[in-house]
């Protein structure tokens, strides 16, 4: 069972903000109504802001009650909406941001999003003083200082449900599928579907892969008589195309491999138990954190605590995909 942090109060709040930015993830809205109710309880007059940082800097927030977070919880997406806002690069826009929440006589802002929409919230409270708490909301799982990040498990379970269906063909016709996760430069989503699925090998961008190999396991497999889950799950990686590329390159090697792009399926749909437990404590840590001084930084869970780490530590360090969980994969598919 998580525990949540037990903090004395040393900042007084009257109001506090929120916005979720970046690419939605299922679970953000859980953070929202936990953060609203929270604070309401604690006193604090809580502002939405609309469409993340594009809202903020245009004055776009809209004071909440918790009849406005009232049967959110079991929603996908966010209420708040969302929005990357490349104008908030600029310090000026982000010096704009800060006036106008201190017009609003805003106390605090907490930011739910990833990597990016974290750095921008370090840069706003380092330049500005503005009190600012970060969430990692994003279903890649790639923001350090956090073994789970808000929407992960919602998206492995997802891409999980369409590789079930993605095999019965798969098994019917003794064909393999190549089939594309998401995930940016990280194959965090990749690692655990390939694991659950029992997939016949994982492709990520963390490790260095050999198609000579996969043809070779391939043909071994139909020359021995051995089963195959038909399956290969390819983390989509920085450059697009990679899985049309490998399955035209079986194809010279004489296969026939379908391929099949989840896409943007994997962001959608009702959060999981955990991923509504999970944003729920982080967002009432979040207000617990700020009532007790703390900025600049984010809250995330390690070994099932709530733990802090420093948005400056967020932005500079990269979160490795464990080794063994490929070594895992690669093991139970001998």
């Amino acid at each position: 069972m998580y525990r949540l942090p037990e903090l004395e109060k040393t900042r007084p709040l009257n109001a506090i903000a929120l916005l979720t930015s970046g690419g939605d993830s299922p679970g953000m809205n859980p953070a929202v109504r936990a953060i609203t109710r929270a604070a309401l309880n604690q006193g604090i007059q809580v502002f939405g802001i609309n469409r993340g940082y594009s809202g903020l800097i245009i004055g776009d927030m809209t004071e909440l009650t918790s009849s406005d977070v009232t049967n959110i919880v079991q929603r996908g997406g966010t209420i708040l909406k969302s929005d990357r806002c490349l104008a908030f690069k600029d310090p000026v826009v982000r010096n704009q941001a800060a006036e106008i929440l201190k017009e609003h006589s805003i106390d605090g802002l907490i930011v739910i999003g990833g990597d990016g929409s974290l750095t921008g919230a370090h840069l706003l409270t380092q330049e500005t003083g503005i009190p600012v708490i970060g969430l990692p909301g994003t279903i890649d799982n790639d923001v350090y200082g956090t073994d789970d990040t808000i929407g992960f498990d919602t998206a492995v379970n997802t891409a999980l449900e369409a590789i079930d269906k993605i095999r019965d063909t798969a098994v019917s016709h003794e064909r393999i599928f190549l089939v594309e996760v998401m995930g940016r430069d990280s194959g965090h989503i990749a690692a655990q579907v390939g694991i659950a699925c029992g997939a016949e090998m994982i492709i990520v961008p963390e490790y260095e892969f050999k198609l000579e190999s996969l043809c070779f396991s391939l043909a071994n497999e139909r020359a021995t008589g051995k089963g195959s889950s038909g399956i290969i799950v390819v983390a989509e990686g920085p450059r697009p195309g990679l899985t049309y590329r490998l399955a035209q390159q079986l194809q010279e090697q004489g296969e026939n491999p379908g391929v099949c792009i989840l896409g943007h399926i994997q962001r959608g749909g009702r959060p999981t138990g955990h991923d509504r437990v999970l944003s729920s404590c982080l967002g009432a840590s979040a207000v617990t954190y700020l009532q007790a001084g703390y900025s600049d930084i984010m809250i995330g869970m390690i070994n099932n605590q709530i733990s802090i780490t420093p948005l400056q530590e967020v932005m500079e360090k990269k979160k490795s995909l464990n080794p063994q969980l490929v070594e895992l994969a690669q093991l139970l598919h001998k």
